[in-house]
């Protein structure tokens, strides 16, 4: 023990002169690791007699501290002089924008869904909402389904095994036509809404999913015909699709909720292997595709939602959300939408900070 100041000395001034991090490392295991000189005669204590540990502990503790405190001291001091040398050979130019952080990116449904709401808004219709979870009687019966029409077929429509307390079946709305007996017979008269959500029917395939999205319009006053209809869809699309030359044909059909009841076609030609709608459909090039089905409500729905079919009328549309994005936006596998995949997402995904507005372009990307 007579050697611990020399010890001491030898270790106080190699610390201090450490030139740098790794050096200073080197001296901390060779003092103060476990195979360290230091270390070495803590472990003596053990052996030594109490009469000797209560003199010679404190010692060796008191040593072991103030190595310890030094190594600290030095680390701080190299750490300064490596920032300062860092300093004044870096420059940061303030001017430069700041990097971007991560950020995720708006759907390409939520975003047809905020443009098919600001174009309808500026029309005077309202959204409507109802549940996702329907019974038999909003979601068919009161839509003049039979109870043979084939839509209530379990390989079409997924049941639950309950019932609700009238004991009417429950089951996953198979549309948002729902909504539009809901609204009706809560708001009664006039009434000009549109019905976007989720809704589910049992099909997979590449332009069919368990699992999709619809939008609805519905509108009753007094005299409403079809000259209305027709004005206002073609209104929607030039809108939708950012192009005043827009041509719909109009197919007689058959709904049970519409009476008449027409399927509404749209001309399109190839463009690079794309369908791009616009122009008419009869023209050289070009085509017809059909888009969504509409017509006037049928007497027996406004009857079932408690209203006066011989002083309201009105009509109704329909059309799937996620077909509207894929003829937009240019996708080919409806069945991607909901893989989430991020780069397809990253690929496809919108600004969050781009709201669609109808004086920018309900379809302007960032």
């Amino acid at each position: 023990m007579t050697d611990l100041e020399q010890l001491k000395t030898d270790a106080l001034t190699r610390i201090a002169n450490a030139p740098d991090a790794a050096a200073l490392e080197a001296l901390r295991i060779e003092f103060l690791g476990k195979q360290g000189s230091i270390s070495g005669l803590m472990k003596t204590l053990g052996k030594m007699s109490p009469e000797e540990r209560r003199v010679q502990g404190p010692l060796l503790n008191g040593l072991r501290t103030q190595v310890n405190d030094a190594i600290a001291a030095r680390k701080e001091v190299l750490e300064d002089a490596e920032l300062e040398a860092r300093l004044a050979t870096e420059g940061l130019d303030l001017s430069l924008p700041a990097p971007e952080t991560p950020r995720g990116s708006v759907h390409p449904v939520s975003q047809v869904m905020d443009e098919l709401a600001e174009i309808f808004a500026d029309l005077g219709f309202s959204v409507a909402t109802g549940p996702e979870i329907e019974d038999d009687w909003h979601n068919f019966t009161a839509l003049n389904m039979a109870e043979a029409h084939p839509a209530r077929a379990m390989h079409d429509t997924f049941y639950f095994p309950d019932t609700d307390g009238e004991g009417r079946r429950m089951l996953l709305r198979t549309h948002t036509s729902p909504v539009q007996i809901r609204s009706m017979m809560k708001q009664g008269a006039p009434i000009r809404i549109i019905a976007p959500g989720r809704v589910y029917r049992s099909d997979s395939d590449a332009t069919h999913t368990p699992m999709f999205h619809q939008v609805e319009g519905l509108v009753i006053d007094k005299n409403i015909h079809l000259g209305h209809l027709k004005w206002t869809l073609e209104t929607f699309l030039k809108a939708f699709f950012e192009r005043e030359d827009i041509v719909l044909r109009l197919r007689p059909s058959y709904f049970p909720f519409t009476e008449p009841s027409v399927e509404v076609d749209v001309g399109w030609q190839d463009v690079g292997g794309r369908r791009v709608l616009g122009g008419d459909g009869d023209a050289p090039g070009h085509g017809w595709m059909e888009l969504l089905g509409s017509g006037m409500v049928n007497r027996r729905v406004i009857e079932f939602a408690g209203l006066d079919p011989e002083q309201w009328q009105g009509f109704a549309f329909g059309v799937g959300v996620d077909r509207l994005a894929m003829l937009k936006y240019g996708m080919d596998d409806l069945r991607a939408f909901f893989d989430g995949d991020r780069r397809w997402l990253d690929h496809y995904g919108f600004s969050p900070f781009d709201q669609p507005t109808l004086s920018a372009g309900v379809g302007a990307k960032a």
